[in-house]
Formats: C-alpha cells, sequence, structure tokens
C-alpha cells in the first residue's frame, strides 16, 4: 500500500518593492490621509547618496505625530517595505522614517521650527516643493 502524497504547498508571493516614485507616492497619499500639515517634499535625486526624496510634515501634537507616522509605516510595510527604520516613536517629537529610497520627518510644530530641516536642502534651490 502506498503513502497519499503530501498537497504541494505554493510558495509564498512575493511583491516586487516599490520603485522611489512609487513609495512617495504612497507616503504622500498616507500623510494626507492622516492629515499632515504643512508636507513638503524635497527632491534629492543626484544631489544625495543617502536617498532620492525627503519628506519634512508635521503633526498638530504627540499622538497625532506618532499616528501618521504608524500609519506610513504600516502602508510602507504593507507595499513590500518589510523593515522601514524608525526612530523617535517613544516620544513623538519627531520620528524619522526610512523606508531607503525616501525619508520622512514627521514633527511637532515647535520642534519643526527649531530645527528647520527644509533651510538646510532647500536654499537657493527649486527642488523642494509644498504639497
Amino acid at each position: 500500500m502506498s503513502k497519499p502524497r503530501a498537497e504541494a504547498t505554493p510558495a509564498p508571493v512575493l511583491k516586487a518593492r516599490p520603485d522611489a516614485d512609487e513609495t512617495l507616492n504612497l507616503i504622500l497619499s498616507r500623510l494626507d490621509d492622516m492629515k499632515a500639515e504643512e508636507t513638503i517634499t524635497i527632491d534629492l535625486r543626484g544631489k544625495s547618496s543617502i536617498t532620492d526624496y525627503m519628506i519634512v510634515t508635521s503633526g498638530r501634537a504627540n499622538r497625532h505625530v506618532g499616528a501618521i507616522a504608524e500609519n506610513v509605516a504600516k502602508g510602507l510595510k504593507e507595499s513590500g517595505i518589510a523593515a522601514p527604520h524608525i526612530e523617535g516613536l517613544p516620544n513623538c517629537d519627531w520620528v524619522l522614517i526610512d523606508s531607503g529610497d525616501v525619508i520622512v520627518h514627521v514633527f511637532r510644530p515647535e520642534v519643526r521650527e527649531f530645527y528647520n530641516l527644509e533651510k538646510m536642502w532647500t536654499s537657493d534651490k527649486p527642488a523642494a516643493k509644498a504639497r
């Protein structure tokens, strides 16, 4: 008597990692959904080897900053970016999300004003645009 054959388990389907523009659009959509404020996108292609785009945005309070960051991270994971690097979530004054192609900074307004990151990358450069 022969043993019954085991059913073949289908291999998991891996999503292709989105390109920089797809990642940018996904993040901007999530920020818009979460009512992030004063969002700017800085195009760093050809200017930095670190990333293609940087996004700087604000939440109204710590809880809003944390909710924005968690929503963006969830969207990145769902799109195939398995482990975006996240810093600052415990305090939610300034949360950094690094997806590789796009780096997102989510600030409380007074922290954003203090560090003024966008000025460092946008002075005399037309690469930044408000969204």
